[in-house]
């Protein structure tokens, strides 16, 4: 009777973790399409990373890369 109890909250909890994942992807989509629909929206990401990463106390060595190259990659790859 323990086991199948047992059973039952993992299959649950499986059940709420792939809940917890699907709606994850609908979030990443809906952030994929609002970046998509303006130009800027990716520069500003950008910058607010290299913000949050630089505001921690740690070693991390920061090389800001223009993104306009990171563009060009992005169209030749869709082509």
């Amino acid at each position: 009777m323990a086991a199948e109890a047992e059973a039952a909250r993992a299959a649950g909890a499986k059940i709420i973790a792939a809940e917890g994942e699907q709606l994850a992807s609908r979030a990443l989509a809906d952030a994929a399409d609002v970046i998509a629909m303006s130009p800027c929206a990716i520069q500003l990401r950008y910058l607010q990373t290299l913000n949050s990463i630089s505001s921690e106390k740690n070693n991390t060595i920061i090389f800001p890369f223009p993104t306009e190259l990171i563009a060009k990659f992005i169209q030749s790859a869709a082509a």
